[in-house]
């Protein structure tokens, strides 16, 4: 079952935080502004896509219809992406 939005949100954060290796803080990805604002860049965005399918076992698209740019968009594609996936 996917975790509470609190903790996904939070969890999200870190791993942005990881992807970004630090350029993109936990508390600055929480504070809901443009992640790439933030500093996050394609090596990044490719190591947070990775990371997201590996804990979550989802796929997200970030270059889809609806542009993910702040961590609040992030994770209601991650949490739609679960809850669409069987099993």
């Amino acid at each position: 079952m996917m975790m509470e939005h609190t903790e996904l949100r939070q969890r999200v954060a870190e791993l942005v935080g990881a992807a970004t290796e630090g350029t993109v803080p936990v508390g600055a990805a929480l504070a809901g502004e443009s992640l790439v604002a933030l500093g996050l860049d394609s090596l990044g965005l490719l190591r947070l896509v990775d990371a997201i399918e590996q804990e979550y076992g989802v796929e997200v698209e970030f270059g889809g219809p609806g542009r993910l740019d702040t961590l609040d968009e992030v994770v209601a594609a991650v949490a739609g992406a679960a809850t669409a996936t069987p099993g």
